[in-house]
């Protein structure tokens, strides 16, 4: 997978500097990117969005019929694709060799796939490198970021002076997921939030974790702006002691 613009001393994990790094990780249904977004923009912070690469890389196999269970052939084409994620909290994109499929990546096609991709050690080595590569240029150009994925805090950034882990009851989150769907079955729903817990939590690399260090926020009794000013009260605590 080539990196845009980075060089190869930027792929090791970047040192904390001044500028303020948000590590979020958590369940899907959480409410992890509209709280990271919401608190970047709070903050103004930048916003890298890990699942979404891990999506547009599955969204790449599909198209190129590669199995998405052939471990070795997802590693090839991998290696191949150019990622790209714009960091705008109030509107992140992401491209694929130039292509825009910020709308493609959420499709039921991609949700049923992703789960395989994001197992693949090479998919994860080479999204770990472009991800530690983005964070250190946006703070070497004295921006900060809240950075969400399943991995920040355990494995990407786990210096990060802010480590989050967001939770939420199954049907609170199978709830908030259905209505982003447009109404879907909420038992389906849940038991599709169930699975993905499953093989994120029991994935050989990088599995689903709440770092050392990090807070853990349950969602379900709050109102988004109340995790966000959760999120930006800890971000706030954290400045006040550098």
């Amino acid at each position: 997978m080539s990196t845009p613009n980075h060089s190869a001393e930027t792929a090791s994990r970047p040192a904390v500097p001044e500028g303020l790094v948000i590590a979020v990780d958590g369940t899907s249904g959480s409410g992890k990117s509209s709280t990271s977004r919401g608190a970047a923009q709070r903050l103004g912070l930048r916003y890298l969005d890990t699942g979404a690469q891990f999506r547009a890389v599955t969204w790449a196999m599909l198209q190129a019929g590669v199995d998405v269970h052939d471990g070795p052939a997802v590693a090839a084409r991998s290696a191949e694709l150019m990622v790209v994620s714009g960091t705008d909290p109030a509107g992140p994109t992401i491209t694929v060799d130039g292509q825009d499929v910020s709308g493609p990546i959420r499709t039921d096609e991609v949700n049923a796939a992703v789960s395989p991709v994001s197992a693949v050690p090479e998919v994860r080595a080479h999204l770990l490198a472009l991800q530690r590569s983005i964070v250190a240029d946006l703070l070497a150009a004295g921006h900060g970021v809240v950075v969400e994925g399943r991995d920040i805090g355990s494995v990407v950034l786990p210096d990060a002076p802010v480590k989050l882990y967001l939770s939420a009851d199954p049907s609170a989150r199978a709830t908030r997921r259905s209505a982003e769907e447009g109404g879907s079955d909420l038992a389906a729903t849940e038991q599709s939030l169930l699975a993905r817990d499953a093989i994120d939590s029991g994935r050989a690399t990088a599995p689903l974790v709440m770092a050392d260090g990090a807070v853990h926020i349950d969602t379900t009794g709050f109102t988004l702006e109340e995790v966000i000013a959760q999120v930006v009260a800890l971000a706030e605590a954290v400045e006040a002691h550098a």
